[in-house]
């Protein structure tokens, strides 16, 4: 019996030999008895990627039925291919395997989910095959991709990336986490030993040094030379967005049924410790004047700071940017991309829906990357008067720059008229203002102010506590902050706003009317 199509079909055949020592195959009398021999499966395969032919071939079936179905089975493997070539060749390649190494035959189902994703066939694939072909399906913004790429380049691939998918486990992780953090203490003891020798190395004293010091010092500069360069310390906030890519990569394999268990949601890592915002107090102060080092990563301004600050500014071009950025909490990329259209002096309103992010060194506008940083805010009447003044000293500008463009062609040179980008804050020739501009020139003026240093980024932070300066509560400044939840702010800022507790304490008690003062031992009898 035998049956065929599409270059296959089921036969009976058993193992008997002749004299010779040959099978004697369909030639042989027990055949006739339905008890005896196998049935074998025969299919004709997508070629290889050299075209040569070749067929699956599988025997040891006791009845038709179940050498059909298995026939049947790998029909519709290969039909999932359909007439593509790339596909057609993964799938022969797949199959021919299987016939070599006779393992079971997959679920048709289990071949359409790897084939549609378009990963390895045979249950062999790599975490880093993977990993790769997550990041090239990866939607988001290309400053987010660039992170996840950063993640998988420098850490998952070199230490997980040569482990089976369906094998990587929470124990892989918390090695790999563990060496990570290995290094990161090697490469910041180099990093210190390094500036201890690049201390040696400089003549620190009035004058050049004499012959036996230059000598001394040409040795100390061959050994900062041949040290390790310095480094980045991969630290605890880091640790937790490597999880995250390795989690969000891990839950779409599982989606995708490609494995049952993602191993990165059972790893265990140190919580991660936002940096707490601190005021700017006169003994803080005083500190660093004397030792010139900061009290916290983040420093905050006290409102009497900050208003130094703008006093000291005002002049300037970007005068406008620190303000709102003070008062109202706007991220630099989001102030980078304000547009002027979405500002109304009569609501007093601003919209932010644009951001000027920086990749490399390259800008890119992007929508704001969560929707609740998609938002109105409110501002004051004293912030609207200054963007006021601002788009007429920008119109200004504008007008004085294209007068001068157009006296320049005239003279025969090349040079083009202001850029309307629609933009509240550009660069001199109307083009988008670059995020690191608006960074390094408020440094410049934090310095010529005099000031305790802070970081453009923690004007939010400044924002926060005008917030509870005003008598507001965390709710008001998750509100001004746009943070999509409290827990948020209250993490963050929570210790910040303490620091306030004891004005506001007195300023609570004084706000409740009473006929009499109560003294210290009790109400008067």
């Amino acid at each position: 019996m035998s049956t065929t199509r599409r270059g296959g079909g089921v036969r009976r055949r058993c193992e008997c030999r002749g004299a010779d020592g040959k099978r004697r195959g369909a030639a042989c009398p027990k055949l006739s008895s339905r008890s005896h021999g196998s049935h074998e499966i025969h299919q004709e395969l997508p070629p290889d990627a050299n075209g040569k032919r070749r067929r699956f071939r599988r025997t040891g079936y006791p009845t038709v039925k179940e050498a059909q179905a298995d026939l049947d089975r790998i029909r519709s493997i290969i039909d999932l291919a359909g007439d593509d070539e790339d596909d057609q060749r993964r799938v022969g390649d797949y199959l021919a395997a299987i016939a070599a190494d006779r393992t079971p035959l997959p679920t048709v189902g289990e071949v359409e989910r790897k084939l549609g994703v378009g990963v390895v066939l045979d249950g062999r694939m790599t975490v880093g095959q993977w990993l790769d072909t997550w990041l090239a399906r990866k939607k988001t913004r290309k400053t987010t991709t660039n992170g996840y790429a950063s993640h998988i380049r420098v850490h998952l691939k070199p230490r997980i990336g040569h482990l089976r998918l369906d094998r990587l486990n929470a124990e892989h992780l918390a090695d790999m986490f563990d060496a990570i953090l290995d290094d990161a203490q090697t490469v910041a003891a180099e990093n210190q030993a390094r500036r201890e020798q690049a201390a040696r190395s400089k003549w620190t004293k009035p004058g050049r040094p004499p012959a036996h010091e230059r000598a001394r010092l040409e040795l100390e500069r061959a050994k900062l030379a041949a040290m390790p360069p310095y480094r980045k310390v991969t630290g605890p906030a880091s640790l937790h967005a490597i999880r995250r890519t390795l989690n969000a990569a891990l839950r779409r394999a599982v989606k995708q049924q490609l494995i049952t268990y993602n191993a990165a949601e059972s790893v265990e890592l140190a919580a991660r410790r936002r940096s707490k915002g601190m005021l700017w107090t006169e003994e803080r102060i005083a500190r660093w004047r004397e030792t010139g080092e900061k009290p916290g990563l983040v420093m905050v301004w006290t409102p009497e700071q900050l208003g130094a600050f703008l006093d000291h500014a005002e002049g300037h071009r970007l005068y406008a940017a620190y303000h709102l950025t003070a008062l109202h909490g706007l991220r630099r990329a989001e102030c980078c991309g304000q547009e002027w259209e979405h500002f109304s002096p009569q609501r007093r309103r601003i919209r932010v829906v644009r951001e000027i992010v920086v990749d490399g060194y390259t800008m890119l506008q992007t929508d704001p990357k969560t929707e609740g940083s998609a938002a109105e805010i409110q501002l004051d009447t004293g912030t609207v008067d200054v963007l006021q003044a601002h788009r007429a000293r920008q119109l200004a500008e504008r007008d004085a720059w294209n007068a001068r463009a157009a006296e320049q062609r005239a003279a025969g040179e090349d040079v083009a008229d202001w850029v309307d980008t629609g933009n509240m804050f550009t660069a001199e020739d109307g083009r988008w203002l670059h995020p690191d501009v608006l960074s390094r020139e408020f440094d410049r003026l934090v310095a010529e102010a005099g000031l305790p240093p802070i970081n453009l980024r923690d004007l939010r932070h400044v924002a926060a506590a005008l917030v509870k300066a005003g008598g507001g509560d965390i709710h008001d400044a998750k509100v001004k902050l746009r943070h999509d939840t409290i827990a948020l702010t209250s993490d963050t800022y929570m210790e910040l706003f303490q620091e306030y507790e004891e004005d506001l304490a007195e300023r609570s008690a004084a706000a409740v009317p009473r006929a009499r003062k109560a003294s210290g031992q009790g109400a008067e009898v």
